[in-house]
């Protein structure tokens, strides 16, 4: 039996592998992913969707963001799944979060021309029929999008099928290197390689992401549901919190001045890793979270501490109480050298892995400059 040979082999079918295979598409390659799950079951279905331009520190990770958002939008075009495009609200839930917000739309959004606007305690109070009207005011991020990934990732799958890539599922890679990949489902043979394993570190490649010095963080996740029948939430909702942990605010001065305040007030909100984000999902209720427990591997027990944290949280911003219906825990790569890495090992293999969980901010952009590199 002939081994099959295609121009592109990408193993692993989250975002970023997603992302290569359609990259090598659009150009005419012959192209096979292969996939271990039915499906992929990592960070790119345990998230909230978000990319949130807004968010990303000055160079390589706010040129990354905004490139993916305009191929984000033509990919949903192209393969007929649903995208908000109004934005994400930061909300000010005290004078320190609005000033650390304000400080930024007037210095930093301006200098790096970051679409954004501030919006009053009264301007807020406008929206949602007052429901959001106990905070400080908000910074409207105007390019963030939200994709609901759980419904995208099949969609996407589905139009590269279209597009003639092969998509193998329940396929074991034990070898991918020097033009060739062995797998449970056959072996094949490629001009080029692009391994994408997520947070597996250890099945390929081991030695070549050692040098890198890879770990985890698992985060818990919540779907809810408000327990209030008028409240239609249309985009994501971040609070003060989360200038604590994106690049855009973390590294401005009031930023200490706020952890600081955070540290004396709700030291375990640090201590956990908790920032809240709230998205909405297309039949109307929430995903929150979430928290950052960094390790080498993912403990398989969540703590009911932080949910309860993470609920009284959202409740106080959204100011109604919330019905839980699912839990589940995200787990993301994290603490490398850079957001994230491009590794070559050989002449014809790329692996590349993410530091951070923005593979949906950034991914689309990554997998396209990566394909670009090596076909254009």
């Amino acid at each position: 039996m002939s081994t099959q040979h295609y121009d592109v082999i990408v193993v692993g079918g989250g975002i970023l592998g997603m992302a290569h295979a359609w990259a090598a598409a659009r150009r005419k390659l012959s192209v096979a992913v292969l996939e271990r799950s039915h499906q992929a079951q990592g960070a790119t279905i345990r998230n909230f969707g978000q990319v949130l331009v807004t968010g990303q520190a000055p160079g390589i990770m706010m040129e990354l963001a905004r490139q993916s958002r305009g191929l984000w939008l033509d990919l949903a075009a192209q393969a007929g799944f649903h995208v908000r495009s109004n934005g994400s609200l930061v909300l000010a839930r005290n004078h320190l979060e609005l000033e650390l917000l304000e400080d930024f739309a007037q210095g930093r959004a301006k200098d790096e021309g970051v679409a954004c606007q501030m919006l009053s305690g009264k301007e807020l109070a406008t929206l949602f029929e007052g429901r959001l009207g106990h905070h400080h005011g908000a910074l409207q991020g105007l390019d963030d999008l939200q994709i609901y990934s759980r419904d995208a990732l099949p969609a996407i799958t589905s139009s590269l099928q279209a597009m003639g890539v092969d998509v193998y599922t329940q396929a074991h890679v034990h070898y991918a290197q020097e033009g060739q990949v062995h797998s449970s489902v056959g072996n094949f043979t490629a001009n080029s390689i692009f391994v994408c394993p997520g947070h597996d570190y250890s099945s390929l490649h081991r030695e070549l992401l050692d040098t890198v010095k890879p770990s985890v963080t698992r985060l818990q996740m919540l779907k809810v549901r408000a327990q209030d029948a008028g409240w239609a939430l249309d985009r994501p909702l971040l609070t003060g919190l989360s200038c604590l942990h994106y690049g855009a605010f973390s590294d401005l001065p009031l930023a200490d001045t706020l952890r600081e305040q955070v540290q004396q007030r709700h030291g375990v909100l640090l201590d956990q890793g908790i920032h809240l984000l709230i998205s909405p999902t297309p039949d109307g209720d929430l995903i929150i979270g979430d928290s950052h427990d960094y390790g080498q591997q993912a403990s398989p027990f969540n703590q009911e501490e932080t949910d309860q944290y993470l609920l009284a949280l959202a409740e106080t911003v959204l100011g109604c109480p919330v019905q839980v219906l699912q839990r589940w825990q995200g787990v993301y790569g994290a603490k490398g050298p850079a957001p994230f890495s491009v590794l070559q090992a050989d002449g014809s293999t790329q692996v590349t892995v993410m530091h951070t969980g923005l593979g949906m901010t950034t991914g689309l952009a990554i997998g396209e400059r990566n394909i670009a590199a090596r076909y254009d």
